[in-house]
């Protein structure tokens, strides 16, 4: 089977590729995250992407354009429900691409996070599909979550602190505000 895999980010790349893999299916990556914020990162991920790429011989499709004001457009007003809209964004671009490139069936790295919605995403991936006519391939590859640590580490891939969106990176640094102990006037 030819998949194409959308990559969110190097790390979540490892373990997926290699276990799809190992079931003799031959995955191709496409990197399309116009969530990534700032640009800094969104150029450290596709960086990392291509060093995956490059140790584990993968064909990858590089969507470069850094995409920031169409995410925002679509997230803007509707912060409750950017998940949805980022999932949507991402594997309904995936499912034309996988159309464009003559894939078999489509996924996502998404599935290897333990902290995305897996049931949120399947169904989204599910419905585009049944749309676009290109079967979706769903694997939990969150069993194999520190062994894809474990190879990114051993890459010496970067590895982002948040998921990637503004709205992620906020929470991260409002959480470590919330972790320091208070001022006292002593």
């Amino acid at each position: 089977m030819k998949l194409l895999l959308h990559l969110c980010c190097g790390p979540c790349t490892t373990y997926p590729v290699t276990a799809l893999r190992n079931e003799g299916i031959k995955p191709q990556g496409f990197f399309h995250n116009p969530n990534i914020h700032p640009y800094r990162e969104f150029k450290k991920r596709l960086g990392a992407v291509n060093m995956v790429a490059d140790k584990m011989d993968l064909t990858i499709h590089l969507d470069k354009e850094y995409g920031l004001n169409k995410y925002m457009r679509e997230v803007v007003f509707n912060e409750e429900q950017r998940c949805t809209l980022c999932y949507r964004m991402r594997l309904e671009a995936t499912v034309q691409q996988a159309k464009a490139v003559g894939a078999d069936a489509f996924s996502t790295t998404l599935l290897y996070s333990r902290y995305q919605q897996h049931n949120l995403i399947r169904r989204q991936a599910e419905e585009l599909a049944e749309k676009h006519g290109i079967p979706f391939y769903y694997q939990d590859f969150r069993d194999g979550w520190q062994d894809g640590i474990d190879m990114s580490i051993e890459m010496d891939l970067y590895r982002q602190p948040y998921c990637g969106c503004i709205y992620s990176e906020q929470e991260r640094y409002d959480k470590k505000f919330r972790k320091k102990p208070p001022i006292t006037s002593e």
